[in-house]
């Protein structure tokens, strides 16, 4: 990465389960092939005692871990999964910062994975987020299906 190249948008995974997002994380950063200098890819999983669940503070600190400066795009599994990012971008993030955080509508391993290509290949923030939402209609089946 030169100084001309602004940095890759970064991805937080955020799971009610510590395990099903750091391993989404793995997973992804092994699929996708990312280079050392590539995406910041971040899990929020979890409660701090290891139980299931969510919490903005986590997640609101994974967002800014994953933030290089070209923003983040928010993976979620399950609806109050995404009420927790939301609160994180609108009561925890500094404002600057939540302008820069987008949620996605897309499925959680396969919207990460997208998007970690995608943030990847140099696409902003925009582009990174479409692609995640894209994913939610791919078809896994083809004429299998």
């Amino acid at each position: 990465m030169t100084e001309a190249t602004p940095p890759p948008v970064g991805i937080v995974v955020v799971s009610h389960s510590a395990e099903v997002a750091d391993a989404t994380v793995r997973l992804v950063a092994q699929l996708a092939n990312l280079p050392d200098d590539g995406p910041r890819l971040i899990a929020a999983g979890g409660l701090s005692d290891g139980s299931v669940g969510t919490d903005a503070v986590r997640i609101a600190d994974a967002m800014a871990r994953a933030d290089a400066g070209s923003g983040v795009v928010v993976l979620a599994d399950l609806g109050s999964a995404v009420l927790s990012a939301a609160t994180a971008i609108e009561e925890l993030l500094a404002p600057d910062q939540a302008g820069r955080v987008v949620i996605s509508r897309g499925p959680l391993v396969e919207g990460a994975f997208v998007a970690a290509v995608q943030a990847s290949a140099g696409d902003a923030l925009d582009g990174v987020r479409a692609a995640a939402d894209e994913a939610a209609s791919m078809d896994k089946l083809g004429d299998r299906g």
